[in-house]
């Protein structure tokens, strides 16, 4: 019986939610080690009530994020949605309108359900064309601005763009390693710490 307060203060405990893709879930690195981990631990360590829920998933896109954020939204009630989501919409080759639509979509809905906003950017390698580089960063910053949300300009600021990047990757030279973890947590925090203020 005598744990049951403190899950009765958990369940009560303000959410922030996560809706991302193998970047955030953890993939190819050890549970607990990812950087939406290492954020519950910054913010235990700020005396911070709130819970991370880390509903990401390896291959998501914008639109399948957009599908299932309704009913994230109603499970969770967060007070805060961080959304990292369009790089595998590149890599599929879907149209730049789309991943913005579906973008901006998210962000409304989470907005109207009471929760401020993070948008997390992602770049795309050079080699996909600097037309094509420049109009994908940018399409984070106009939602951003659009929606009203919060900017996180590029979640691998640090990582992808090193000299030694490799060594921060696995070997399919797409996912951070694990080393790279705090660098990706670090590249969040000062944001979240602002919209937490706001609270």
């Amino acid at each position: 019986m005598a744990a049951l307060p403190q899950a009765w203060a958990q369940a009560k405990a303000p959410v922030i939610l996560v809706v991302g893709d193998s970047l955030s879930a953890e993939y190819g690195v050890k549970r607990g080690t990812g950087w939406v981990s290492l954020l519950q631990e910054k913010l235990k360590a700020a005396n911070r009530s709130e819970i991370m829920v880390n509903a990401g998933i390896s291959g998501d896109t914008t639109a399948g994020g957009r599908s299932r954020l309704p009913a994230l939204l109603r499970r969770h009630q967060p007070t805060i949605v961080i959304i990292e989501l369009g790089g595998n919409d590149a890599l599929r080759g879907m149209p730049l309108s789309t991943t913005q639509a579906n973008l901006a979509a998210m962000a409304r809905a989470s907005r109207d359900a009471g929760a401020r906003v993070m948008l997390v950017g992602m770049e795309m390698p050079p080699n996909y064309g600097a037309r094509y580089t420049q109009q994908f960063r940018e399409l984070f910053k106009t939602v951003a601005k659009e929606e009203n949300t919060a900017l996180v300009p590029f979640l691998l600021a640090g990582v992808a763009d090193r000299p030694d990047a490799l060594t921060l990757f696995q070997s399919d030279r797409i996912h951070p390693n694990e080393s790279a973890q705090p660098i990706l947590a670090d590249n969040v925090w000062p944001t979240l710490q602002k919209l937490l203020s706001k609270s």
